[in-house]
């Protein structure tokens, strides 16, 4: 009986899952006893139930399996003390034709079982965690002999029960660490694998076959495309995927600093260099070192910034504002704009130097309207995005909601997309996506304006710079300009208010007064007649 008990060790001892080990202890037993399965039911304390795990039978008995391997029963508190005293013996039972009166223990039998069982329990000598059922192909008793080897192989089995349960356990913990990592993921707006960009086999697979030639390489890097294309998702890319990874990536948008602060901002300070400066402080280059930094709206940095920026993509060394000591920096410059950097040069608002500089390696980035393709995913994405951020029910477009989506021009791109995808889950409440409601306060004017859109994006590049007259007449400020007047003509006027331009368009009166400036819209040629001291 020892060599017997040494090969089902050796078994057992080789396979990981139950489901691998029941088969080969099957078909070894099956050399010594007339077997036909043998299943293996998991005993739960909390609550008391116990339920089929595992199985292994000979290909006749097949059938059956599915119907026995659903059964589960709860235990009452008395069956539970029965099975276990049962367990402290470390007794085997032999059971013929199912439920047994003899034995109050075959309660815990499968009822559809018949014929002769014999069950053996499962777990440390305190504790019973399972048992073990092995169907016998005779009608006359075992002898004690074989009993007592069941009674012995409880130990290796109980064994293999075990790891397979803490597999089991492991796996679950797993499983439940990486919902709780992707739960976290969609909270912070990202889904999927971080560094994975929506589109990149798609309107973004051109982009994307660049970002790869240059990831390998230290090189500037300078991204351009229309406000809201997605310039800084495309250089995390950049640094997810360059071997910087795990350095910092710091995003600074160089259009929000005040002149006034901007050495201070980008090269630090020290202690008393300035009023108000009471401690000394590391800038935006020495917190990036080591990483990338991403420098938003280059084109907004003033001619004097843009000289002392010069220097350090020279040289790699700053100087603090009021410090007399070089420190030096490792770091990748990541430059982006909407702007003709390029004209702007031709303008002499941009130092043509700094700009041969930046231009090493251009990457542009098309606008969503050249992008239709890559609006079912993004609209998926951001209506994913949505559920999570305001505890809604998961609701995803239709194929007529894709369809209206692909229709509108998007001057605002996908920044704009995920704002209306956002605006439409709100609406629906977490039973659907209302993208008509959330797109209905334009249709008085969206569609002419879809319409000009559509030629012009024919006539306009789809990549390199922009470096001509024409094209620098279709640029993102036009576009702007044309989104403006319509919503203004939509209000007939009003800018402030819940029904007022800025409302609409989900920005402060104050900035769409500004930029109304800056694009030379005068907004009583929209007033229908009316006059209101919140226009």
């Amino acid at each position: 009986m020892e060599n017997r008990i040494l090969e089902l060790w050796s078994v057992v001892g080789h396979s990981a899952a139950l489901t691998e080990v029941l088969p080969k202890v099957l078909l070894l037993l099956q050399r010594w006893y007339p077997l036909r399965r043998i299943l293996v039911r998991q005993i739960e304390h909390a609550p008391p139930v116990v339920l089929t795990i595992a199985m292994a039978s000979s290909l006749e008995q097949a059938a059956t399996a599915e119907s026995i391997a659903e059964h589960r029963l709860e235990l009452t508190e008395s069956e539970m003390r029965d099975v276990a005293a049962w367990h402290a013996l470390r007794q085997p039972i032999v059971t013929h034709g199912g439920i047994d009166s003899s034995h109050r223990i075959t309660r815990v039998l499968p009822p559809e079982l018949a014929g002769t069982w014999l069950a053996v329990s499962l777990g440390d000598p305190e504790y019973c965690e399972g048992i073990i059922l092995f169907e016998l192909d005779l009608d006359l008793p075992l002898e004690q002999e074989e009993l007592e080897f069941f009674r012995a192989a409880s130990d290796p089995l109980s064994s293999a029960f075990k790891h397979d349960r803490q597999q089991a356990e492991l796996k679950r913990l797993a499983r439940k660490a990486d919902e709780e990592r992707r739960t976290a993921l969609r909270r912070a707006g990202r889904t999927g694998h971080p560094d994975r960009v929506v589109g990149e086999n798609g309107g973004l697979r051109i982009v994307m076959e660049r970002v790869a030639l240059v990831t390998d390489s230290d090189v500037p890097v300078l991204i351009l495309g229309e406000t809201g294309t997605g310039k800084e998702v495309v250089s995390k890319a950049i640094h997810t995927r360059s071997a910087r990874r795990d350095g910092p990536f710091i995003r600074v948008n160089c259009g929000a600093i005040p002149p006034e602060l901007i050495d201070a901002q980008l090269f630090g300070h020290e202690k008393g260099s300035f009023t108000g400066a009471d401690q000394a402080r590391a800038g935006w280059f020495e917190r990036a070192d080591g990483g990338t930094l991403f420098l938003d709206e280059i084109g907004e940095l003033p001619l004097e910034a843009q000289v002392r920026f010069l220097r350090v993509l020279q040289d790699g060394f700053i100087e603090r504002v009021g410090g007399r000591q070089p420190i030096h920096i490792d770091v990748r410059i990541i430059a982006a704009t909407h702007r003709d950097l390029a004209a702007m040069v031709r303008t002499r608002t941009f130092r043509e130097d700094l700009w041969y500089r930046l231009a090493v390696f251009p990457i542009q980035i098309p606008p969503l309207r050249d992008r239709q393709r890559d609006i079912p995913e993004l609209a998926w994405y951001f209506a994913e995005r949505a559920a999570v951020r305001f505890s809604l029910s998961p609701c995803h477009p239709t194929t007529s909601d894709i369809e209206l989506l692909q229709q509108y021009p998007w001057p605002g791109n996908i920044r704009e997309l995920g704002a209306v995808i956002d605006r439409a889950a709100i609406l629906g409440e977490g039973k659907t996506l209302e993208i008509r409601t959330a797109l209905g306060v334009f249709d008085s004017s969206w569609q002419s304006s879809s319409r000009q859109t559509a030629e012009v994006s024919a006539k306009s590049p789809s990549s390199g710079l922009a470096t001509d007259k024409a094209t620098q007449d279709w640029s993102l400020d036009n576009a702007m300009r044309r989104h403006i007047e319509s919503v203004l003509q939509f209000t007939q006027g009003r800018i402030e208010g819940t029904k007022g331009a800025a409302a609409l368009l989900k920005i402060n009166p104050h900035t769409l007064r500004a930029r109304m400036r800056k694009l030379k819209i005068t907004w009583s040629e929209f007033r229908g007649g009316h006059s209101d001291a919140s226009s």
